[in-house]
């Protein structure tokens, strides 16, 4: 597919769905992390999604109760099926037992959704987060729920974490074939359900995924590390490491999309072909995230830059170094900066070196098109988390879920355990919208500073980043102290336990909103009208009489003035 074609897909889709299908997951395991905790990251970038952290008690439910499907990009109702007995409190996108996931979608070959479904891409995520206890389990909930009432959504990657494993499932709808009983007459979609596999992440390893299917080959059925959704019931076995929708390849052969041996099938070649737009505005996130913790990924580079004719990136790697959340929250700020891609560099940055760019993805000049790069940090993302699962824990202790709202460049991921009572209002669904401003809303207050960066991004980001990094590595270095505490009221009473770590996640959510409210102020008043006025340690600068002292122009940088020159010739000369 060329550049053009494949832009003309992704824009479909975006069309379609109201929603920018553009986000970033990393997946970490235990033995990949520097503490033993499992991760998984995510971030929801959409021009439409409004940063709030959803919250859903535990419930009981009487027999007949229904639970109405949403379509998450639009919010159109699609259908109900029946509730269970007993759902998980769910917070944000963490269950109390310390199950977490994340998503992105790839979208893949055009014409596989199901018109004929209720539980779309959202829904399946909710819904598993209310009913399971683990991440097999979540799988198993998500391969049941398509099969039995369609996949509404087109190709979605998923991450699935528990306390002890990750894994990443993949999957696409096979589209709609309406076929007439022969009896009765009614019509029904014989298509109905998603192909789809499962693959757990290997103890050691981290894996990622960015709008683009990852999983190629994979093992196929053996019983005792492959199974498919025949057997989907042995999914619990310890051995289990592959599961897959029995008719995976089947389906593929009956549509054309393959004719090699079983072996050779690869789910991502099949339903969703690399693109040039799809490595150079997804796969190279990936890379970004790999380089930083892998030596071995400096030969991908080509292939990141977006030739697909190069080996494409292992499913997973070894990282050089034990991972902590402090660096996924690191990975979600990535620009490309230190390589040649760096977005801050050349003329489309500006003079304040800005590594944003605002959309269209494409563009057009003198009938040739070209490209904005799609870094990971992007300016409209909704909210992004990590979820930290530590399985030496209570679950209601051992689940953080770091959550921040807005842009992840100049948000703060703040602790919420997963065991809490509520949320701080300031984060709460309901505290405004994407069209209604609430002054008192953290996702309002970061977009507040976050403007302050767009207008003048090496100017403030210093500034920024050292209000980042003090609320951020503060609340890191607070956690352990509230675990022994939280732990010790635990062994007396849970709920004064949970009541307890209930107060911590409001008092941080608190906490960084008036610092952030801080920040807003401090920035209006340093940059006003383009001077920067003179400060040491946050205190602005008066002369002996209590006078402002004079502020600093620090003018254009030196390859924007020739810039300039170059487009002006002598016109700006200044005359003698």
């Amino acid at each position: 597919m060329n550049l053009r074609f494949g832009t003309l897909v992704i824009a479909l889709l975006l069309a379609t769905s109201g929603v920018s299908i553009a986000c970033t997951n990393y997946l970490v395991t235990k033995g990949a992390s520097a503490d033993g905790s499992t991760m998984v990251s995510y971030a929801a970038d959409s021009h439409i999604r409004y940063g709030e952290l959803y919250w859903r008690p535990a419930a009981d439910w009487p027999d007949g109760s229904m639970v109405t499907l949403y379509d998450r990009g639009t919010a159109k109702p699609l259908g109900q099926i029946p509730q269970v007995n007993h759902t998980y409190q769910v917070i944000g996108f963490m269950n109390e037992n310390q199950v977490a996931i994340g998503e992105t979608t790839f979208g893949g070959r055009p014409g596989l959704e199901d018109t004929t479904g209720i539980i779309d891409y959202g829904s399946l995520m909710f819904l598993a987060l209310q009913r399971s206890a683990n991440a097999r389990e979540a799988i198993k909930v998500i391969g049941e729920l398509v099969e039995k009432y369609g996949y509404a959504s087109s190709g979605e990657s998923f991450s699935i974490g528990d306390p002890n494993e990750v894994w990443i499932m993949e999957i696409i709808g096979k589209g709609t074939n309406m076929v007439a009983d022969k009896k009765s007459g009614k019509q029904s979609n014989i298509n109905k359900g998603a192909v789809w596999v499962a693959i757990r992440i290997p103890d050691g390893y981290i894996s990622a995924h960015a709008n683009q299917a990852r999983i190629t080959t994979f093992k196929k059925e053996d019983k005792k590390t492959s199974i498919s959704s025949k057997n989907l019931k042995l999914i619990f076995e310890p051995g289990i490491e592959t599961v897959y929708s029995h008719d995976v390849i089947a389906f593929a052969r009956e549509k054309g999309y393959f004719n090699g041996k079983d072996e050779e099938f690869s789910f991502s070649d099949t339903y969703a072909p690399l693109t040039f737009d799809n490595v150079r505005f997804c796969e190279v996130r990936v890379w970004a995230a790999f380089k930083d913790v892998s030596k071995e990924m400096d030969k991908y580079y080509d292939y990141a830059k977006g030739d697909i004719t190069k080996e494409r990136m292992p499913l997973y790697i070894k990282p050089d170094r034990k991972l902590t959340p402090h660096d996924l929250m690191q990975f979600k700020r990535d620009y490309l900066q230190g390589t040649e891609l760096d977005m801050s560099k050349d003329v489309g940055a500006g003079p304040f070196h800005s590594p944003y760019r605002w959309r269209p993805l494409t563009w057009k000049y003198n009938g040739i098109e070209y490209l904005n790069e799609r870094a990971t940090v992007t300016q409209q993302t909704g909210f992004s988390f990590v979820a930290q699962m530590r399985s030496w824990m209570p679950n209601h202790i051992g689940g953080i879920f770091w959550f921040g709202v807005d842009d992840a460049g100049s948000t703060v991921y703040v602790p919420f355990y997963c065991g809490i009572t509520g949320v701080p209002y300031s984060y709460a669904e309901g505290n405004g919208d994407i069209l209604t401003y609430s002054e008192t809303a953290a996702f309002w207050v970061f977009n507040r500073v976050a403007h302050f960066k767009y207008l003048f991004f090496d100017r403030v980001m210093p500034d920024l980043s050292k209000v980042q990094y003090e609320l951020e590595t503060g609340f890191i270095a607070e956690v352990p102290k509230i675990d022994a505490q939280a732990l010790e009221l635990h062994k007396v009473n849970p709920e004064k336990a949970r009541d307890f770590i209930t107060e911590y996640s409001e008092s941080a959510a608190n906490k960084t909103i008036k610092r952030w409210k801080e920040l807003d102020n401090f920035l209006l008043v340093k940059f006003l009208d383009g001077n920067v006025k003179q400060e040491e340690n946050g205190e602005f600068l008066r002369n002996p009489w209590g006078y402002p002292k004079s502020p600093k122009h620090p003018g254009y940088p030196e390859e924007w003035k020739q810039q300039v020159i170059k487009e002006t010739g002598d016109k700006l000369i200044y005359q003698q």
